[in-house]
């Protein structure tokens, strides 16, 4: 029988045998940036739509760094719209100390536009 050997390289990923078996080596990355409510929605998107992707991001050891990149872009994305929805609908500060629940109304009406916005544009597509 021929002798294995204990690491092997291929198709760009490294191997390691355990047992009778070669399982990627694979260790996530250094950084530490949080992967973040938008990350999290997009990994989950992508579980169930396009594994195959997720899986090549996982075994390449660049799924931390491609969610944490895209909840930053996902959350300037959220803030820029509910910034343009406030200055669009008159919500303002001088409407916060005048009328707060009306306020507090107004900013969730835009809050949740703008979330569905950013799944439509980012999330799921």
């Amino acid at each position: 029988m021929k002798e294995l050997k204990q690491r092997i390289h291929e198709n760009g990923i490294n191997y390691v045998l355990a047992g009778d078996y070669y399982i990627p080596a694979v260790k996530p990355p250094e950084e530490e940036r949080p992967i973040g409510k938008w990350g999290r929605m997009h990994r989950a998107y992508l579980e169930d739509t396009n594994p195959l992707l997720l899986n090549h991001l996982i075994l390449t050891g660049r799924i931390f760094t491609y969610l944490a990149d895209l909840n930053e872009q996902a959350q300037y994305r959220y803030q820029r719209i509910v910034r343009q929805m406030m200055e669009a609908e008159g919500v303002t500060e001088d409407m916060k100390r005048r009328s707060q629940m009306e306020w507090v109304r107004a900013m969730n009406s835009i809050a949740s536009r703008a979330e569905e916005i950013v799944k439509a544009e980012m999330i799921y597509a």
